[in-house]
């Protein structure tokens, strides 16, 4: 059954509409102005309202429509993140914001969806807030402008909480002539195929799975590419861990420059 691409068809239509009501519930927690924040495990990794009720939505919805997915299934893995860049969210940095489902076959991540709650927030009341992006391996990616980073250019999206030595060391090897410094995975991923950053570089343990899973997909199906700092791909099946303990490097276009500027020290301290 996992492998029926019917079935994929289904999911994905039912992961785009269920991404958009969780966009939904993340505006509705900001409107009603208590955001229910609580630490997880530090004073930057936090948890709030929107991700609670957004995670019950998305789960409850899949595990409906879906009941023979539960919760993980063989082959057929579904990687969710609820609300992609809570920090920012706290701090009233909507636009890094974004809703994350990606779908995984047999350890690949082969169909993605991200919404962005927030698109258009500074437009102005007229305009329509909130878009989502879709992708499915082999056919292609969908809701947005594809553009590039002028040829020559170095611009590196990165972190703007987690950053530490291994992370600066990183970029500054690879000579940028601008550093991005936001929120969220899905908001860089969005950054490189809209042509506002050339490479989206995390030289440190710290994302997840769920993190990296669609947007992948999405820059993927536009021909650009996603691994570990060492180059690997990243694997999605159910028994895997969580944690992208060897980083994250993304590029649309000219991948191998940036995987050429990694330091041995860097890659070296990062074990896969």
């Amino acid at each position: 059954m996992a492998s029926s691409p019917t079935v994929l068809i289904r999911l994905v239509a039912s992961a785009y509409s269920i991404a958009q009501k969780a966009g939904m519930i993340i505006r509705n927690v900001m409107a009603g102005g208590d955001l229910g924040i609580v630490e997880k495990t530090s004073s930057i990794d936090l948890q709030t309202k929107a991700d609670r009720l957004a995670q019950m939505s998305i789960c409850s919805s899949l595990a409906r429509k879906f009941p023979k997915l539960t919760i993980i299934g063989e082959e057929l893995v579904v990687w969710v993140d609820p609300v992609d860049g809570t920090k920012e969210y706290t701090e009233g940095l909507l636009d890094n914001v974004t809703v994350l489902i990606g779908i995984a076959y047999e350890g690949k991540a082969i169909a993605g969806v991200i919404n962005q709650p927030y698109y258009n927030y500074q437009e102005g009341k007229d305009a329509v807030l909130g878009r989502t992006i879709w992708g499915v391996l082999g056919l292609g990616a969908f809701g947005f402008q594809l553009n590039e980073v002028p040829d020559g250019k170095h611009i590196i999206t990165t972190t703007r909480s987690h950053s530490n030595k291994l992370v600066n060391d990183c970029i500054s090897a690879m000579n940028p002539d601008e550093v991005l410094r936001v929120g969220g995975a899905g908001n860089k991923i969005i950054q490189l195929i809209e042509g506002k950053a050339s490479a989206y570089v995390f030289a440190s343990p710290g994302c997840k799975k769920w993190d990296t899973c669609a947007p992948e997909v999405i820059l993927h199906a536009v021909g650009g590419k996603l691994t570990d700092i060492h180059g690997n791909a990243l694997q999605y099946h159910k028994e895997v861990k969580h944690m992208n303990s060897a980083g994250v490097l993304a590029t649309l276009r000219n991948y191998d420059y940036y995987a050429g500027c990694v330091p041995e020290t860097v890659k070296n301290a990062l074990v896969p």
